[in-house]
Order: structure tokens, then sequence, then C-alpha cells
């Protein structure tokens, strides 16, 4: 029997790309959103991943098999409310993503209004508003196998009889609703929306029509009554307005920006969200703002903990991911690559782990190593994270260099492994072999990363300095972390239901450190 959701009179969260992940989801419901969308993605990312329950934070993860990313988190808070929206342009794929997924979102909605270049291309997006055919047998296939609601999410088409054929012949598949964007495919948020075109599909169709594209004019919650009644709808889907304010949704009117950056962090940290999101996410807040000094530190940030001390919730950042390195998260540093056995079949670390799940699978350094057990190998967990080092001078690699000349030794010499995505230096260096066991994704911060293990071994760099900057993580023998350990758990925050228990990485960093974001999401 098919589950049902009324889509009438709804508040909702527009699928964003890069925006509609989970913290910003449970943000928007927190302040008062009815469905959330979830960014699109796109139906062969899905298919290569694997569904992973995460005790420790709480979670369903589905992971991605190739590069251990988490290609879609969810939890029970948003069960019944979070809407996935699928990138397809395959009967099949979209199926078989549909009979993956049903148990864990709410419904199901077909992008059908993407304008981007590798959207169209690959006959996804908008490219299905011409050709028809196509995009309804996706949803009828869709609708005849899944249990729980199916949708799409379309543009206007130049010619306003044009959109309402269109629209029918959709609402023909038997979905159970429709977003419509009041722009065409060449139309961009600076253009006007099209409210009259949204509303003549909405009169023309029986089933709910959910009006999107009015962010110019949205900046509170009764703005959003107000369009919807101008395009003669009950419910409206909101992107660019909710990623500048999520609290546009609050019937209380919006919050300070601050207040709801603040919060966005928050579950940021409860829920394991990567720094690189969740510093595009504030980037968006801030628009204009990313010129001021706060917004040039967001900038240089690259950890959590360097993006959470702008907002003065670095203390919390740092007690809730040492609370959950103890209790045992398999996170970022425990990553590593596939192996393989003997008959060319993935493994994993632990039996009944599925082998592709990187991250879910701590690293057993003896059975990971591929050295030559004859060569002593002195390893430390380190990981190099670039905003640590402002001065080039000060890198790993050029101390390590300074330091052979300045002793008459002989330079480094670096051996990097690749496998998969991801990346591991040896080191020779006097007559000693160094290596982290911090798998990095790219060759140059390996390779960095290896020099700063060397460094720490020769004395040249301090394990204490190597903590406190993120670079390593303390260890439980240790009695001052054994002590911060007790601390955090007896006060760490617990507004967020993070207990001893739900935990998450510890230091992932920003691939492009400084790279300044234009305000260009837009819901698709």
């Amino acid at each position: 029997m098919k589950s049902a959701i009324d889509y009438r009179n709804k508040f909702i969260l527009a699928p964003m790309v890069r925006v509609g992940t989970l913290p910003m989801r449970l943000l928007a419901l927190e302040y008062g959103a009815d469905l959330v969308y979830t960014e699109e993605i796109i139906d062969w990312k899905l298919l290569r991943a694997e569904r992973h329950t995460n005790e420790v934070l709480g979670t369903v993860d589905y992971i991605d098999k190739t590069d251990g990313t988490v290609v879609f988190r969810t939890c029970a808070d948003e069960r019944e409310k979070v809407i996935l929206q699928i990138g397809t342009a395959s009967v099949e794929r979209a199926v078989a993503v549909g009979l993956m997924m049903q148990n864990d979102v709410a419904a199901i909605d077909v992008n059908m209004g993407c304008p981007k270049d590798f959207s169209i291309k690959g006959g996804m997006g908008v490219a299905l508003l011409y050709d028809r055919p196509r995009a309804k047998a996706i949803l009828e296939g869709l609708v005849q196998s899944v249990s729980i609601p199916v949708t799409c999410k379309i543009r206007v088409m130049p010619d306003p009889d044009e959109t309402i054929a269109l629209a029918k012949d959709l609402q023909s598949t038997g979905i159970s609703a429709i977003g419509v964007h009041g722009r065409t495919k060449t139309e961009r948020p600076r253009d006007p929306v099209n409210e009259d075109a949204i509303a003549s599909v909405a009169t023309a169709l029986h089933i709910p029509v959910i009006a999107n594209g009015g962010s110019q004019s949205i900046t509170r919650r009764h703005d959003i009554v107000k369009f919807a009644q101008r395009c003669s709808t009950t419910s409206v889907m909101v992107a660019r307005a909710a990623e500048w304010n999520c609290s546009v949704f609050r019937a209380d009117g919006p919050l300070p920006l601050d207040d709801v950056i603040r919060r966005y962090l928050e579950l940021s940290v409860r829920y394991d969200n990567s720094p690189s999101n969740t510093k595009y996410c504030v980037q968006m807040m801030l628009r204009s703002l990313q010129e001021s000094p706060m917004g040039r530190r967001l900038l240089d940030s690259q950890t959590m903990q360097q993006i959470c001390d702008i907002w003065e919730l670095g203390d919390y950042c740092r007690e809730t991911q040492l609370r959950y390195h103890f209790a045992g998260i398999k996170g970022r540093r425990a990553c590593r690559p596939r192996t393989l056995s003997e008959n060319g079949e993935n493994t994993g670390a632990n039996e009944g782990e599925p082998a592709a799940s990187k991250k879910q699978c701590l690293e057993d350094t003896a059975a990971s190593q591929e050295t030559d057990s004859r060569e002593p190998l002195l390893e430390e967990n380190v990981c190099f994270i670039r905003s640590n080092f402002t001065d080039d001078n000060a890198l790993p690699k050029s101390k390590l260099y300074l330091h052979a000349v300045r002793n008459g030794l002989e330079r480094a010499q670096y051996d990097v492994q690749q496998k998969d995505k991801l990346f591991r230096a040896f080191i020779r260096f006097d007559g000693q072999r160094y290596t982290s066991s911090f798998w990095e994704k790219n060759k140059r911060y390996a390779e960095q990363a290896a020099a700063l293990v060397c460094l720490l071994k020769l004395g040249v760099e301090s394990r204490d300095e190597l903590i406190r900057n993120g670079a390593m993580l303390p260890t439980a023998k240790s009695n001052t972390v054994e002590q911060q350990h007790e601390c955090t758990v007896e006060h760490g925050d617990k507004r967020n239901g993070a207990s001893e228990t739900n935990g998450t990485e510890h230091t992932v960093r920003v691939a492009n450190g400084k790279e300044k974001l234009s305000d260009v999401a837009e819901g698709c």
C-alpha cells in the first residue's frame, strides 16, 4: 500500500545543489518548514553507494563505494518529511534508485528543471521537458514500482499553453504533485518570475502545484504566503531566500543571521557534515559579508574547528569531536582504499563490513601496509592542514629540506602510493622510513603529511602542537586527554541529542580552502 503526503498548504525547502544536506534540512524543519527536499543526487551516484546504519551518529548513510564519501545522510527526525530529488534520464536507473531508497525517505522527486549544462548533456533536468515520452516513462516507472509518493519539478515553457499541456501530460502518470519554477530554461534568478504561468498550471491541474522561484520577493514567512496567493497555489518551495536565511520559515519572523549560522554550525558538528559543505553553506548565508573580517576568516578556514571558532563554537566543536573520537567513531582518519583479495574481490577491514566503505572501517595498519617488512617504518596518523602554514617556508617539506641542509644530510626521497582516489607518501631520510597512515586526497598533501611525521620523529615538530592545530588526535593513554574526555562527556552539549555514543570524524580539510564562492546556488 502506498504511503501518502498531503502536498497542499505546505512551506517547503526547495532542492538546492550543495545546500540541501542534512544540517540545512533539519534547520529548515526546526524553523517551520513542512517538507524538505534533498539536493539533486544523480541516479548512478546512489546506485554505486552502499547503505549503512551509522549507530554512532544515529543516521542512515549511503556511502560511495569508490571514494568513501557520504552521498546521502538522513536521520529519524526528518524521516516523514524528506523528499529525495534525483537526476536521471533512465527509467531503469530511476526505478532502481526508488526501490533502494524508499524505506529511508518520504517521497521521490524527479528533477526536470535544472538548466545546467551537465544535466542537459546527460539528458536530465530540463532536457526531459523536451523529451516528453522519456519523462513520462520515468515517472510511470517510479509510480508503479515504489510505495512512496512520486513528484517532479519543472520549469515553465516559453509558451504558456505548452506549459499547461506538458503539466497535464506529467499529471497523467499518477504523480502526487508537481513543482513549477516560474522561469524558462534560459532565464536566471535575476530575471522576473512568471507568476501568471504558475497560476495557469495550478488552475489547470487537479493535483497540488508547488510554486517556486519567488525568492526575490521573500524575506519572511508572510511573503511566502503572498507569493502562493499570486500563483494561485497553496504550497511554495523556497530556494535562495532560505539559503540566505533559513529562518525565513519562522512564523515569528526571521532571526539575526549570526543566530542562524550558529545553529546551523551546531547541527553540522552534531551530524558530521563535511567542512567543505559547511563552509559553502555559510558563505552563501554571508553573501556580500564575505569581504568582512569575519568573512575573510571563513575563507581562510579549512577545518570544522576553524569555522566554528569564528562564531565562538570552537569549544563545542572540539569537545563534541573529542567525545565522538573516544566513542569509537569510524571516520575520516580511518579512511583507507579498498583492498583486493587474491581472487580480485573487494574485501573490507572486518568480516561483515562492506569492503568499499572506506569511511566506515578502521585501518588495520599491519594488514594495509604494502611495504618491505625488512625496512623499519615509523608511522603516525597525521593529516596536512594547509591553513596551518601561512608561510611557504614553514611547510613540512620545506622544513625537512632545511633540516637536511643544516645538518649535512641527503635530501628526503618521496614515494607516493595511489589507490582508488586516495594517496599516501613514504619518505626515506637519513636511513629511516616515515609515513602517515592518513590517506590524503592528493599527492601534494600526502607528501606534506609524511614530512610532518618525519619532523615529529626527529623532534623538529611538537606532538602537542600538532594535536592543538588539528593535525593529530590525542591518544587515550594521555592523562590530559583522559581528563578532557571526562570533562566533555560530563559537560558536552546535549541539546541536539548528542551522547557518548554519537560521534563523527575529527578533521577533514576543504579542498579549495580560500575559494571565494559567489551566490550561485539555485533550486533546480
